[in-house]
């Protein structure tokens, strides 16, 4: 049974003030029944309509929980989704204020993005790899609204994924001749690697977490359009930044992008 409306407008307009005033809150969790997953996204999209009507552009969606050492940790057998908003977006080496993410984290990722529309439940992988543009090597800044990061499923669900912000590379590849389950990550501050990884650590193959995405997106009613940036998941271990970081991702294949900390 999911929480009365109510309830999940209250939840949504504590988790957006939190973001907006830079106040993390206790976990929600406490709140709503263990496993709702249901409510948990109903939260989220309160918050998405209350950002849409405010004037902020959709541009694409995040996958998450793509690791099944988390998704053990977490107790789940499948990922989870956020949105992306356009004004989320960061280019290649431009400078983003810490201030802008709470308790901010950074992962290397594969960005997909899409030419054509995605709207069969049962997408299949050659429909997915058909609708792709191209891809480019990104960075994910998360952040979580909760304090200490004490999330589980529903917690991270309502909080929009965890979203902070995205930095994509800026020369972009075609899928063809691209292994991205074999594509090696590694990413490093000022030179020191921080984290190792590869493709097969995000569902096996970043592409088999698009196809996830996009039968599930197809199945609620909100498919994947042309234009969209899929961000597939996390290649490696996440790694909390500091002022003045300079975070560098080389992925095989996609080449390289870089994230700037103001100091």
């Amino acid at each position: 049974m999911t929480i009365s409306s109510d309830l999940i407008q209250t939840l949504a307009d504590r988790l957006r003030i939190a973001g907006e005033s830079g106040n993390a809150i206790h976990p929600i969790r406490t709140e709503i029944p263990d496993g709702d997953v249901q409510s948990a996204y109903a939260i989220q999209q309160a918050n998405t309509g209350y950002w849409l009507k405010a004037g902020r552009r959709l541009t694409g969606r995040k996958i998450g929980l793509t690791s099944k050492s988390v998704q053990k940790q977490l107790g789940v057998d499948s990922p989870d989704f956020g949105m992306l908003f356009a004004d989320m977006a960061l280019g290649d080496g431009e400078e983003v204020a810490l201030s802008r993410v709470m308790q901010p984290k950074v992962e290397a990722e594969v960005a997909l993005v899409l030419e054509r529309d995605l709207t069969q439940e049962d997408c299949s992988i050659s429909e997915l790899i058909s609708a792709t543009a191209y891809a480019l090597p990104a960075i994910e800044i998360v952040g979580s609204r909760i304090s200490n990061w004490d999330i589980r499923l529903v917690d991270t669900i309502a909080d929009n994924a965890s979203s902070g912000l995205f930095v994509l590379g800026a020369e972009p590849k075609k899928l063809e001749g691209l292994d991205l389950r074999l594509a090696g990550m590694v990413m490093e501050r000022r030179g020191e690697p921080v984290s190792l990884g590869a493709g097969a650590a995000c569902l096996g193959n970043p592409l088999n977490a698009a196809v996830w995405l996009a039968r599930t997106m197809a199945r609620i009613g909100s498919p994947l359009k042309a234009g969209d940036v899929i961000m597939t998941g996390a290649l490696g271990p996440m790694f909390t930044v500091a002022p003045g970081d300079v975070i560098d991702v080389r992925i095989g294949g996609l080449g390289s992008v870089r994230a700037v900390f103001g100091a």
